[in-house]
């Protein structure tokens, strides 16, 4: 099954891209919820490339690596990754009012579908609070 989510950003499409595929902006924005925090983040934005992310909940309680290989990239329009056997993409276009970013991943087994639409819908939440509120 494929999850959708998506958000409109008020901010260019230059600006969007550079902080979603930046590992200094991503450590700033890549959780779920105020408990946790992304301790660590690379990026090696090209075909074949891997990224990686560490997750913790802040008191130390869990945490878990999210990585995957990069297979096709368009700077500044598109991402593709597989991850775990799975695969997601990103698309970034521009609006009349900022940048909408599309998500698309294939859920996984493991947890409910709507607790995997609403996790990552908060992650992409919280991306666009930062890309909105930096100076």
């Amino acid at each position: 099954m494929r999850i959708h989510i998506d958000v409109e950003v008020r901010a260019t499409k230059d600006k969007v891209w550079q902080a979603y595929t930046s590992a200094e902006d991503i450590v700033n924005w890549n959780f779920a919820s105020d408990d946790w925090h992304t301790t660590t983040a690379a990026v090696d934005l090209r075909v074949g490339g891997r990224f990686a992310s560490r997750m913790e909940a802040k008191d130390g309680s869990m945490g878990f690596d999210f990585e995957g290989v990069y297979t096709n990239v368009i700077v500044g329009e598109l991402i593709e990754y597989e991850f775990g056997g799975r695969m997601a993409s990103i698309e970034f276009a521009e609006t009349i009012s900022g940048t909408h970013v599309a998500i698309a991943f294939d859920a996984e087994d493991e947890h409910p579908v709507e607790l995997q639409k609403n996790g990552w819908q908060a992650i992409l939440n919280n991306f666009k609070n930062y890309v909105e509120n930096q100076h």
